[in-house]
């Protein structure tokens, strides 16, 4: 039976997301702890694959426009496939530092360049299939933190042995990936067969660089996880002083994910029909609302519900942002698209946390939700602007 080059990369997508996921959560904190370090050096460690994220994402982006997406997924797929056993080797904290900036080089290039493969395969459709992707790889994110939580759980007297099991886990899921892209199709090699011309890759990035709707969507896309930041980092500190038990944290939390999974095919087939601006706005001022909530929430069911309207809100955005990013975009630079917006909602993701904690440290906690309620006013703002002035 044949698969097709959609589906294929919809499961590599979930494995490589699963992968990268159980590596990190809920291990890297308890690994870093098991290593000697503090809570300084479990802030350093987390925040590395971040800030390869927001480094390599662009150039990946570019590269894959260059030399080929399958290229380029080859070379993530090989890194999915081999950091997980540096883990194994480890013995003190920089040396974990080094292996997880070697790992986030996995995702920080496998995310823009799938991405930008999902918008070569579909001109029509483009919305709802890279829905579909978003859920499978949001399936893997899922499913690794409750599979390494049981692990860790379980060796929870023998911490070396069960820290090696996920981390085998973990590179056999690596190794899936690095064989299955091997069958995903060369669409470099059509490209080239092409009689149209494509720019120079420093024109590409000039293009994108001054594209006014390009740069304010990634802005829109960066305060949506901005906001999904500082959700994730603060509301188990918020409902556990609101009285909330970890089983009812943990609801939230994941009753958000899966919101998100669920909803984004269904609102990338809208954007298709019906236009993605519009919705990218109704979605930014909406998760506004909803994140301004969450200061005033003090109670399980409230908490709950705002968790999964924040889910739908995100699903709003992000099921149209990188697909209106991708139209906008021309024939040979998508790839360049999809790495900037990579690039900026890493610095959103990674923002969102640091600006929070600082404002909950000064005002109090419900002052990071509405924090991020104010960057998200501002984004929309600015999106609106973007809609009434002729792009550069």
């Amino acid at each position: 039976m044949t698969v097709s080059p959609f589906k294929l990369l919809c499961g590599v997508g979930l494995l490589a997301i699963f992968s990268s996921t159980i590596s990190k959560s809920p291990a890297l904190p308890l690994f870093v702890s098991h290593l000697g370090g503090g809570p300084a050096a479990i802030g350093l460690i987390a925040s590395i694959s971040a800030c390869t994220g927001i480094l390599f994402s662009f150039p990946a982006g570019i590269l894959s426009d260059r030399i080929g997406r399958k290229h380029m997924l080859l070379f993530s797929a090989l890194v999915f496939a081999t950091a997980p056993f540096l883990y194994l080797t480890v013995r003190e904290v920089w040396q974990l530092a080094l292996v997880r900036f070697y790992h986030g080089l996995a995702t920080a290039i496998f995310v823009p360049v799938a991405m930008a493969m999902v918008s070569d395969l579909f001109q029509k459709g483009r919305g709802e299939k890279m829905g579909w992707f978003s859920t499978a790889t949001l399936l893997g994110r899922f499913l690794a933190p409750a599979m390494g939580g049981a692990i860790l759980g379980f060796y929870t007297t023998q911490q070396t042995t069960g820290f090696h099991i996920l981390y085998f886990i973990c590179g056999a899921a690596g190794l899936a990936v690095f064989c299955s892209v091997f069958f995903l199709p060369d669409l470099n090699t059509e490209r080239q067969k092409s009689p149209v011309p494509h720019p120079h890759w420093r024109e590409s990035i000039k293009e994108i660089l001054r594209n006014r709707a390009i740069m304010l969507t990634c802005g829109v896309e960066a305060a949506i996880l901005f906001a999904y930041g500082t959700f994730e980092t603060f509301l188990p500190a918020h409902a556990l002083s609101a009285g909330l038990n970890p089983y009812q944290v943990g609801l939230c939390l994941s009753s958000q994910i899966l919101t998100i999974a669920l909803a984004k095919p269904v609102l990338g087939r809208f954007s298709d029909r019906h236009g993605r601006p519009g919705q990218i706005l109704f979605g930014a001022v909406a998760a506004g609302i909803c994140i301004a909530f969450f200061a005033l929430a003090g109670s399980f069911v409230p908490l709950l519900a705002l968790s999964i309207l924040l889910g739908l809100t995100i699903s709003v955005v992000t099921s149209a942002s990188a697909a209106h990013i991708a139209d906008l975009s021309k024939n040979g630079a998508q790839g360049s698209a999809m790495g900037i917006l990579g690039s900026i909602m890493d610095m959103g993701h990674s923002l969102g946390p640091l600006i929070g904690g600082l404002l909950a440290a000064s005002l109090g906690l419900p002052a990071s939700f509405l924090g991020a309620c104010i960057i998200l006013a501002a984004a929309s703002l600015l999106f609106v602007l973007s809609q009434n002035t002729p792009a550069a």
